[in-house]
């Protein structure tokens, strides 16, 4: 400006000259006087910078709640947890899994070194007790999860059986006095568990049919069993679904639907030519149909015969024969899913498979009200004879090997892929979303971590999902945090080793916890609030200085 304070550049020609400027560098010229701080706000002029600094395609709209693009270029810039404000040391392992309470003020952590940490979440984070399970035969600890009430933990970890067998075992620990309250065995291990009410968990176990075929059992036990077991029943049957080729189910989690009005189910598939996902509904049949136990004996009886009389080319390998026989034998033997009124719907959501040993498909569950308690028929009681198996209500097919998942706080699912062709895990990881209301793909975005392990020796990595963003660990030394809606990588966290564990806090999403091989826990907080809890505070002067003061 001159002397008189009249601009001497037009706004026009001040615009076109920020368009050329990084962002920085825009605020930066915004302080020189008035009329660059007006045009240094311009709505359009952070459109561009958004776009251009992001690199978001054009035909993303802004974020329904934005107010403006300035904000949120901000809300990107500024909010995501990507500075790293402490480094937790106390495990003596690689650290597997972490999980916060609801309220946020604590978090729990498991790791190799056969332990379970509960932690204050404090502005400086802090030790408040540590489980050593290796009392109990366990070999380490693998998963946690804070009942709704925040007064019971559920640990699950590998126990040690006979022969090196690979089972599982979930104890529950009281948040009041630490106590163990009781143990459950789960197997295979990486079922995990989970609660389904603030006193009942879900357990897993297999039963062996043949070489590999095999049967799920999914129990519900009450938290309380040594207490309660001489008065009520404590454990009761709530699912058997058969399992082909090799397959079991694994990472079994509750979702509910009822809570919200459009909850989502979240895939992430590996590959660039990965086909898109499938859901099947197998719960149609249709009425004019003949029985299901006459159509699967008249189905076996032609199979064999064809068999015998030598029409079936190539001949089927004793893998391939076991698998088609156990399928028609299924197909009269297992019970329909059952239909149910209302809207308030509770689902079980896990991994499995029919095509290979490999998980490579969601299965979803319905759990009905009345399967909620362990009151009841026990051990399925209440099935016909010929009502051998559970039949799942839908199946996502994600054509990858399912490395991860997990539910946002909408009780969104996040799970992780790759393709099972080649036999190596492709490097690329994708993420699909699914509405859990529809059963509908709804978007596939966020590539930018990668995975090296073969698929033989794959494990299993946590995700989390917060109000804005979702995050991942990787084998490639980094957790990672993309935005939900515009599906663009945020932030790489480092670490010296696998990360294996993400957890944002359920009350601040700009707090981010991660846990790697590196036998670490790091504490990552966003800028703005880095810069809020290092602002000087002004210090509360004495007594006797204010006293001073007022007699001069």
């Amino acid at each position: 400006m001159d002397e008189g304070g009249t601009p001497l550049l037009p706004d026009s020609l001040v615009y076109q000259i920020f368009l050329s400027l990084g962002p920085a560098d825009v605020l930066a010229a915004g302080l020189v006087c008035r009329q660059w701080q007006a045009v240094s706000r311009d709505e359009f002029l952070w459109r561009e910078q958004f776009y251009r600094y992001y690199q978001v395609a054009r035909d993303v709209p802004r974020h329904p709640a934005a107010t403006s693009w300035y904000e949120e270029f901000r809300r990107l810039y500024d909010t995501v947890p990507c500075v790293e404000v402490q480094t937790l040391k106390e495990h003596t392992d690689q650290v597997l899994h972490l999980s916060f309470s609801h309220s946020g003020c604590q978090f729990a952590s498991c790791s190799k070194d056969c332990t379970v940490k509960i932690w204050n979440n404090d502005l400086v984070v802090s030790l408040l007790h540590s489980a050593d399970m290796r009392p109990y035969n366990w070999s380490y600890t693998q998963f946690s999860q804070f009942n709704m009430d925040d007064s019971l933990l559920l640990v699950s970890g590998v126990f040690l059986g006979p022969h090196n067998s690979s089972a599982g075992e979930i104890a529950v620990i009281s948040l009041d006095t630490f106590a163990l309250l009781s143990r459950v065995r789960n197997k295979p291990y990486d079922v995990f568990g989970c609660w389904l009410t603030e006193t009942s968990l879900i357990s897993g176990n297999l039963h062996r049919i043949g070489d590999i075929t095999s049967c799920s059992v999914l129990w519900l036990n009450n938290a309380f069993q040594d207490v309660e077991s001489e008065n009520v029943n404590v454990v009761k049957r709530l699912f058997k679904i058969q399992n082909l080729n090799a397959s079991t189910i694994r990472t079994v989690m509750v979702a509910d639907c009822s809570r919200f009005d459009s909850p989502d189910l979240l895939l992430d598939v590996g590959g660039p030519a990965a086909p898109s996902c499938q859901v099947f509904d197998l719960g149609s049949n249709s009425d004019d149909e003949a029985p299901a136990p006459a159509r699967a004996k008249e189905g076996l009886r032609r199979f064999l015969d064809d068999i015998l009389d030598g029409r079936v080319q190539p001949p089927l390998s004793e893998n391939a024969l076991e698998t088609r026989v156990a399928e028609l034998l299924a197909q009269g033997r297992t019970r329909p899913p059952e239909p149910v009124a209302g809207g308030g719907r509770k689902y079980l959501v896990f991994t499995t498979g029919c095509l290979t040993y490999s998980p490579h498909q969601i299965g979803i569950k319905q759990i009905l009200p009345h399967q909620m308690t362990t009151a009841g028929p026990v051990l399925g009681e209440e099935r016909g004879a010929d009502e051998f198996f559970d039949s799942l209500d839908h199946v996502i097919d994600v054509h990858g090997h399912v490395i991860g998942m997990g539910l946002s706080p909408d009780h969104s699912g996040a799970v992780v892929a790759d393709p099972m062709q080649p036999p190596p895990i492709a490097e690329e990881i994708d993420l699909h979303v699914f509405d859990l209301k529809t059963m509908r793909e709804v978007k596939r975005a966020l590539r930018a971590h990668r995975a090296y392990t073969p698929n033989d020796e794959c494990f299993f990595i946590f995700l989390d999902v917060s109000r804005d963003f979702v995050a991942s660990g990787a084998e490639d030394r980094h957790g990672y945090i993309w935005d939900r809606h515009y599906n663009i990588c945020l932030a790489k966290l480092r670490h010296e080793d696998v990360v294996n564990s993400v957890a944002f806090s359920p009350q601040e999403q700009e707090l981010l916890l991660t846990a790697s091989d590196d036998a670490t826990i790091k504490a990552w907080r966003s800028p703005h609030t880095v810069r809020a809890l290092q602002a000087p505070r002004p210090r509360p002067r004495s007594f006797f200085s204010w006293f001073a003061s007022q007699r001069r």
